[in-house]
């Protein structure tokens, strides 16, 4: 049986995944630090992220052959800037999808170039965690640094040239630089001259799923990989992680309750969400999706728990305000400001309706209560641009609690459901291998064969029109404070 490569580069890890038949057989991690020189600066030395690379595979190497594996494909952390002078050396460290230095330059695109300008010509609005704007920043604040750029990469695009030599992208990436066109697939030539960048500069970009090459020999030299193993570009984490879910085809949802919340809903077409309140992306299954992206969820919880509380206890939390009602008490999750749907970077979180009788449970079922609905936010966002879904996949660390599952198919009024795996986005890794390796004709045939569900949550009708109404007020909390 052919053994295939998943490479998830994370934010503070890179894990790579060994599989057969679309299931992982071995795996490995290695750690690598993130820098932070001045307060919401988020970098890391790309060539840390190579070293990880090589050690993770130079690990496995000892207990696979990984001279047999058929392919190896990438799921990327999204947005972050990597640059390459002319003999192809990192010019600086990488500004991350974390970093918020570039709030003035997100105001000139947003309030000079314009929303609709922006939407019009790549789909999306600026925000700070995306790498057009960090662009304009190299620009504006490290003038030698921008005239050195020869290439311009994200960084699974970084890990991706190393191994074949091939300078490329892929359309899901691609699609949260704000320099692509995603109704269109192609870079976009309005926001190249706004940057002040050529297309020379930018990668070629393929689907997701295609082979680009083969491990060029240098790096099989050096991590015992084959040199006819193929190269399958791969993607951005989030798509990367829904095809890890099955979340493929017309009308499917998935729905991460990590530290930050998404609702992800796949399409077949191109939805031009003309307020920008929701990301419209190129899907790495060759579609598109829409997706929220909240900035607080398993977050706020945390905050709760571990900064107030002081416990780590989950279980006991749940279970503590399983019982309770929190009846006229409300939580804002906006501890960070808040990105879908509202785009306010200054919202701000709090509790609402305290009165003596409350107590701890009640607290902490507010809290979870108001991430469900800020997740809700998003959902009925989508409703509004005509997406429409009876179920989702969840993922996340929230999924493991049949508590948080229950109220959160409550709240929304659909079928919720696990899936067997933890490693969505490791495992969307391997089956975009898999695809473009032709063990599958295409991406959805493979996650129909491969993922699977393992359990269910269905929604009760007294308790979804109670939480209909109780969100409603949640909607109005947001608007008072903010004209306060």
């Amino acid at each position: 049986m052919k053994t295939y490569l998943g490479v998830d580069l994370g934010t503070s890890s890179l894990k790579v995944v060994v599989a057969q038949g679309g299931k992982i057989i071995d795996s490995e991690h290695r750690s690598y630090p993130c820098a932070y020189p001045r307060e919401g600066w988020s970098e890391q030395n790309p060539d840390d992220w190579l070293d990880a690379f090589h050690g993770v595979l130079a690990a496995l190497a000892q207990r696979v052959d990984l001279s047999l594996a058929a392919g190896i494909s990438f799921c990327g952390q999204m947005h972050g800037l990597v640059l390459l002078d002319e003999h192809d050396r990192v010019i600086r460290p990488a500004i991350l999808w974390n970093d918020n230095r570039t709030t003035e330059e997100c105001s000139y695109l947003n309030d000079v170039i314009g929303t609709d300008r922006l939407v019009s010509w790549t789909g999306n609005i600026a925000f700070t965690g995306f790498t057009a704007p960090k662009i304009l920043w190299v620009k504006r604040h490290e003038p030698e640094n921008f005239r050195r750029i020869r290439k311009i990469m994200l960084p699974k695009d970084y890990l991706v040239y190393q191994i074949s030599g091939v300078f490329a992208s892929d359309v899901s990436d691609s699609s949260g630089t704000l320099y692509f066109d995603v109704a269109n697939r192609r870079w976009s030539e309005p926001m190249l001259s706004v940057l002040g960048i050529a297309k020379e500069q930018l990668p070629t970009v393929f689907d997701s799923f295609q082979a680009i090459g083969t491990v060029r020999p240098a790096f099989d030299a050096r991590t015992g990989l084959g040199p006819a193993t193929k190269v399958v570009v791969g993607g951005g984490d989030q798509a990367v992680g829904a095809i890890g879910t099955g979340t493929v085809g017309e009308g499917r949802m998935c729905i991460s309750l990590g530290t930050s919340g998404v609702v992800f809903a796949s399409s077949s077409k191109y939805l031009h969400v003309a307020s920008g309140s929701m990301h419209s992306f190129c899907h790495a299954n060759g579609g598109y999706h829409v997706m929220g992206v909240m900035l607080a969820a398993g977050g706020s919880l945390n905050w709760w728990a571990n900064d107030i509380l002081r416990t780590d206890d989950y279980p006991s939390l749940m279970a503590e305000c399983a019982g309770s009602g929190a009846d006229g008490l409300w939580f804002l999750p906006y501890i960070n400001g808040e990105r879908s749907p509202i785009n306010d970077p200054h919202a701000r979180g709090c509790f609402q309706g305290l009165n003596v009788r409350h107590g701890r449970g009640d607290l902490t079922r507010a809290v979870i209560e108001g991430i469900c609905f800020g997740l809700c936010d998003c959902f009925e966002s989508m409703h509004a641009i005509g997406i429409s879904c009876d179920a989702a996949r969840v993922i996340g660390g929230g999924a493991k609690s049949d508590f948080w599952m229950q109220m959160l198919s409550d709240v929304l009024g659909i079928r919720l459901s696990r899936i067997e795996t933890a490693e969505g986005g490791a495992i969307g890794a391997v089956i975009l291998a898999m695809t473009g390796c032709g063990a599958y004709p295409t991406v959805d045939a493979a996650c129909a064969d491969l993922i699977k569900d393992v359990g269910h949550f269905t929604p009760d009708a007294a308790a979804h029109a109670a939480y209909a109404s109780k969100f409603q007020k949640y909607k109005a909390l947001y608007q008072a404070i903010k004209q306060a």
